[in-house]
């Protein structure tokens, strides 16, 4: 009888039965080894261990880059905008969306309060008096900006947010004063409509950070930056994910842990898993029914970002040096893990904003005392710098890569420059991005990785696991 998978290719292969399923129960005759695994994953020339190489000084004194690499300011507070207003200042959290013509949307929020010399001056604000809100940026193909425009305005302290799965930009307010503590959708191709001076009001009255959406459920997760900040999660009565969807309202819920002692986050070690229950809160004091029910109590929750199945978020000044601490979480499975916590400043101090790039590592925006620096977090767990500003005492915020993952965006917060950055990046690796967002097997499961097989999978943009799995499967590795 002839061998039904004699001459099928890859593509063939994959329509047989799910990749994400054969990964996820490889392995239970006992034959495996993690290491060989371990080293495969190290030498792929685009998993990104161990960076790009040393930083080279910028003779302008603005921001160290590797060899190769090249920036361009597209953006500076007080400069003119298209409509001749001044460019806002305190530049934050930020998304890039797909626009007409090979172009760039910018999003871009503006962490300003009731006083400011360069305020966000826009013609429909929710609040009078308050100077932030949100900016937009078209930028051309050649990094240059065709228009910039206010979104919305009225706001207090918009420091990140989170890009919807529909091409509109949800900012934060980080406060929760003058009854200021909302998040607002942005539609950049509307810009200053009723939506972005509509409160979601569900989404809850409090220190808000960043959120994420799950594109496979439309359930948000969101940060708190106050200390004690809690872990939230909205899930949308509409989980359409169209236009006007959050609008509608949905139930607002906290993390916590009922099987621990403690409801401190400080009590978590390096590697450990928990599972999550969630907790209803009123959206109108969440943060002390969150308090109330025993949430998980973190110290200052910052940045957030969705990718491949897996939250991630960081706690600034968490851990034994208060250096911060990177989490991830499965919605899947309904587990948290603490996958990196930083013991050395040289390493990571104090994280902030973040990204997963095209090839999949987590990009980490400091956020600490001296030259703050954007750090790669690999998924082995390595780390690397990117770039270092050498504005004493200016954070960077808000990276974020271009749709075809050629150029990266970036702000430093004050004098309030916006860079698009390009050069040598690694090629989109989707294959990686799944091994990020997955925890490794136990290394008595994890499957022997041949060099040849190692090979095959970089040839074919998969991941060793995906690789193995299909070996194991019958497909024939060439």
């Amino acid at each position: 009888m002839k061998n039904r998978n004699e001459g099928m290719n890859r593509r063939d292969f994959l329509k047989v039965g799910s990749m994400s399923t054969l990964a996820l129960t490889l392995g239970t005759t006992g034959i495996f080894s993690f290491t060989g695994l371990q080293k495969g994953l190290a030498a792929s020339p685009t998993s990104g261990f161990g960076g790009y190489g040393p930083l080279v000084k910028d003779p302008d004194g603005i921001l160290d880059l590797p060899k190769g690499f090249k920036y361009r300011i597209i953006s500076k507070t007080g400069d003119k905008m298209s409509n001749g207003d001044y460019v806002p200042g305190n530049l934050d959290g930020m998304a890039a969306f797909q626009g007409e013509k090979n172009t760039t949307i910018l999003v871009r929020n503006h962490e300003l309060s009731t006083n400011a010399e360069f305020p966000v001056n826009g013609k429909n604000p929710w609040s009078k008096g308050a100077a932030g809100g949100t900016t937009a940026l078209v930028v051309g193909p050649n990094r240059e900006v065709i228009s910039e425009y206010v979104t919305n305005s009225g706001n207090i302290r918009n420091c990140a947010g989170g890009p919807s799965t529909w091409g509109t930009w949800l900012t934060c307010e980080e406060t929760r004063n003058l009854g200021h503590g909302f998040v607002f959708e942005v539609n950049p191709l509307d810009p200053e409509n009723e939506m972005s001076r509509t409160p979601i009001r569900d989404m809850g009255y409090f220190s808000h950070e960043a959120c994420a959406v799950d594109p496979s459920t439309g359930i948000w997760y969101l940060t708190e930056d106050n200390n004690p900040s809690y872990l939230y999660r909205f899930t949308p009565h509409n989980r359409s994910q169209k236009l006007g969807s959050l609008q509608e309202g949905g139930i607002l819920e906290a993390a916590a842990i009922d099987e621990l002692p403690t409801s401190s986050a400080s009590q978590f070690k390096h590697g450990q898993t928990f599972g999550i229950v969630w907790k209803e809160v009123n959206p109108e004091r969440a943060k002390e029914d969150a308090r109330d029910l025993g949430c998980i109590a973190f110290s200052r929750l910052e940045g957030a970002w969705f990718s491949a199945g897996a939250f991630w978020f960081d706690d600034t000044s968490a851990g034994s040096a208060n250096l911060g601490r990177i989490y991830r979480y499965f919605p899947a499975t309904n587990t948290l893990e603490l996958f990196y916590e930083s013991t050395a400043s040289n390493d990571l101090e104090m994280p902030d904003n973040i990204t997963i790039t095209p090839w999949g590592d987590l990009w980490i925006a400091e956020d600490g005392p001296g030259n703050d620096r954007l750090i790669g977090l690999t998924p082995e767990g390595n780390v690397y710098p990117f770039a270092e500003n050498q504005l004493n005492g200016s954070e960077f915020a808000g990276p974020v890569f271009s749709p075809d993952g050629q150029t990266l965006f970036i702000n430093i917060q004050s004098p309030g420059l916006t860079f698009a950055i390009w050069g040598p990046f690694a090629r989109r690796n989707a294959a990686r991005q799944r091994a990020m967002n997955h925890a490794a097997p136990p290394a008595q499961l994890a499957p022997q990785i041949s060099d040849k097989l190692m090979a095959f999978a970089e040839k074919q943009g998969m991941s060793p696991l995906e690789a193995a799995a299909l070996e194991r499967h019958g497909m024939p590795v060439l």
